[in-house]
């Protein structure tokens, strides 16, 4: 294993020394609640969680391949230990939960020191982004209902989102006025500072000026709290007792926390890594969780774990780098030694309104957003993931997540992109018929691509779609299985029905376009045979030309597929681009890259540029639809361009009429289509622009009469 941070500092870029310190401060001083409230829920005395963001911290620093993740003491661990001692039946808080807490955190090192010698990193690697962000955001929420009582002038909550709404409303009984009003404006004015100068460190302002209220003016007096007073010094290095509990006790519960613990960080940290665009090492992550526990052990902590509060109030401060957490870390320990006495005046409520504040910027509600727009399927595995966070615990949200990650994948190989192919005339690629009114099946052949691996949960989709398009004269079906790289038993003893099945109804049936391996597959599962009888074959090509058809291939509904000159096959490649590349959006497509030119030719005053179009390479039926809908604009060009609007129109008639004669120029056989379809244009400009057509129509006239 490698030591990350000489990398970091090896190429430091000094530019972001000052963001790294200022955010590595912020955090030790939001460490401090946080730390102290998850030690005691630990059933450990506050000051451990103090002790845990230490040399947990700096080792992490050392070891870590993420340049910006802060480790630390956190809930989900704390929690679980917690729960643990309630089992071992061990008081919170005891000389024996002292003895017992370390010996669980030393194992758990001992599995995450395993889980990194089996690579177990590879797994995140099953869980996707929906899983990903749904996991964040349920942690985040939780963390944030947990805080919520301490704004209220109560204590942390614990468990679930049950347990922990029931805790909120048995706080809400005896609220402190003066502890909410604090919390709440101190909430806003971090929220607003966010929006309006999210540069400026008001986190520390607040800290500051809270600790200067409490010691200067009356906050005790008004019931609000504030942290308890710590004792000065640096935590002791002591072997665990591993006497305190049964090794076997031991083995079991930390089990449990690890797994935790590398799977909540290594989502946590992969998450944060693909929002800011770096890599890391996850099964280095793993072994520098594992170093961070063990020294956590040695110093007597509950198990440590990778803070996504604490991460994301670093990202909001612009810390950069592991610089952070060094400082992090390092100032701790000065406030260990000679600070403690500080920590008594920091006010409960504005140190949880900045956590608060840290945990909303770190939720992902927007992607679940972007996910109903895009996928409902999607969108429902990112609300299970949050919804198994908040209301079954991080254990049964990890279980979820991954459950969720491998149905995921299952739901998209079961539902292949699938196809069927036809020619455009005169040409000789196969291209999906949906693609364009253009493109025509052949006469009596059936041509379906199935463009995944083939397998018991999908092959069913491909044996019904080819069923179902069977016609009285279909005489052939051609899979092109180019997509296909793997096909298990099931799908051979179906491919194996569905070819004896069309060959009593007199259809030859062939299988072509995929990889040589798919063939040796077929020879492993029983279907050589069908190698032998000349029904797999290389191309679609071959298998047309094995049946004695040979191009021009015939179409259906006799459509002329008469060889075309190259010119007139470049013009039909790239007529209609935008409906292609934005099927039923292209019209709406069209609009929007008027409106964004119309916008830029404020700033430039360029018409030329805006008749022509962002797409130079647009071919003439394509330009001609552009000054179509220019036209429309008509009136708000003059407006911006200060030009008249018949010299405006004279202009789009004369680049109309130079796109008719390259038309007529180098596609003849296109002139009358392009006509046609100039008249239908101008019905759809007249219905919905009168006026506009009305001038149109009045500089075409002075055209014909310039002549």
């Amino acid at each position: 294993m490698k030591l990350s941070l000489a990398h970091t500092l090896r190429h430091y870029d000094k530019k972001n020394i000052g963001k790294d310190i200022l955010a590595g401060l912020i955090i030790m001083a939001v460490s401090i609640p946080i730390s102290m409230g998850y030690a005691l829920i630990a059933g450990l005395p506050a000051v451990y969680g103090l002790y845990g963001s230490v040399f947990p911290i700096l080792a992490f620093a050392l070891l870590s391949t993420s340049p910006q993740f802060i480790f630390g003491v956190d809930a989900a661990p704390a929690a679980l230990i917690g729960s643990a001692l309630l089992t071992l039946h061990v008081e919170a808080g005891s000389e024996e939960a002292m003895a017992v807490v370390p010996v669980l955190t030393f194992f758990v090192a001992v599995w995450l020191l395993a889980f990194s010698f089996m690579k177990a990193g590879k797994l995140v690697n099953y869980i996707s982004a929906p899983v990903m962000g749904g996991f964040i955001t349920g942690i985040c929420s939780t963390i944030i209902l947990m805080q919520v009582p301490k704004i209220l002038g109560g204590t942390a909550g614990t468990g679930e989102f049950f347990e922990l709404a029931k805790h909120i409303g048995q706080t809400a009984k005896h609220v402190n006025v003066p502890s909410i009003l604090l919390g709440v404006v101190s909430l806003v004015i971090l929220l607003v500072a966010k929006k309006l100068v999210p540069k400026f460190p008001m986190a520390v302002v607040l800290m500051a000026a809270g600790a200067c209220y409490t010691r200067f003016g009356n906050v005790r007096e008004l019931g609000i709290q504030t942290l308890s007073k710590v004792e000065t010094g640096l935590p002791k290095w002591q072997i665990p007792d591993f006497s305190a509990v049964s090794i076997r006790e031991a083995v079991t519960v930390s089990l449990s926390v690890a797994v935790v613990i590398m799977a909540e960080t290594l989502l946590a940290e992969n998450n944060f890594a693909q929002k800011n665009g770096y890599r890391i090492d996850d099964n280095q992550e793993i072994f520098a969780f594992s170093v961070g526990n063990f020294l956590a052990a040695f110093t007597g902590c509950c198990p440590i774990n990778g803070s996504v509060s604490r991460t994301a109030m670093g990202e909001q401060y612009q810390g950069k780098t592991q610089l952070t957490s060094l400082v992090a870390g390092l100032s701790m320990i000065v406030l260990l030694l000679c600070g403690t006495g500080f920590i008594q005046y920091l006010p409960v409520p504005v140190l949880t309104a900045i956590v608060i504040s840290a945990l909303l910027g770190a939720t992902e509600f927007d992607l679940m957003a972007r996910l109903w727009k895009v996928s409902r399927t999607e969108c429902m595995i990112f609300a299970g993931a949050f919804f198994g966070v908040l209301l079954l615990g991080t254990i049964n949200g990890v279980l979820i997540g991954i459950l969720l990650s491998f149905a995921e994948v299952i739901i998209r190989t079961a539902k292949p992109s699938t196809c069927f192919l036809g020619i455009q005339p005169g040409h000789k690629h196969f291209r999906d018929l949906k693609e364009s009114s253009q493109i025509h099946a052949l006469s009596g052949v059936l041509v379906y691509r199935f463009s995944s691996n083939l397998f018991f949960a999908n092959v069913q989709v491909l044996k019904n779609d080819i069923e179902d398009h069977i016609k009285p004269d279909t005489k052939a079906v051609i899979l092109d299985a180019g997509g296909i790289g793997s096909l298990d038993i099931t799908a051979a003893d179906c491919l194996k029905r569905l070819h004896q099945s069309l060959k009593e109804k007199g259809i030859r049936f062939y299988m072509t376009e995929h990889i040589s391996d798919v063939n040796e597959q077929l020879r492993k599962l029983g279907l050589g045979y069908l190698i032998e009888e000349g029904c797999v074959r290389r191309t679609i090509h071959i298998a047309l030309k094995d049946m004695g058809i040979n191009r021009p291939y015939p179409l259906e509904d006799g459509v002329d597929n008469e060889e075309r000159s190259a010119s007139r096959k470049r013009a039909d490649n790239r007529v209609q681009e935008f409906v292609w590349a934005f099927g039923s959006d292209a019209e709406k497509q069209i609009e929007r890259q008027i409106e964004k030119q119309i916008a830029q030719l404020k700033e430039s005053g360029d018409i030329e540029n805006l008749l022509h179009g962002r797409w130079a390479h647009m071919e003439e039926l394509d330009e001609d639809e552009w000054l179509e809908h220019l036209e429309e604009h008509l009136k708000e060009i003059v407006n911006i361009s200060g030009k008249d609007e018949h010299t405006l129109a004279m202009q789009i008639e004369e680049h109309r009429k130079q796109v008719h004669d390259r038309i007529a120029k180098n596609h003849p056989e296109l002139a009358e289509r392009f006509r046609e379809r100039r008249h239908v244009l101008d019905a759809h400009l007249k219905e919905r622009h009168p006026k506009v057509y009305e001038l149109v129509l009045q500089s075409r006239e002075k055209n014909e009469r310039n002549r």
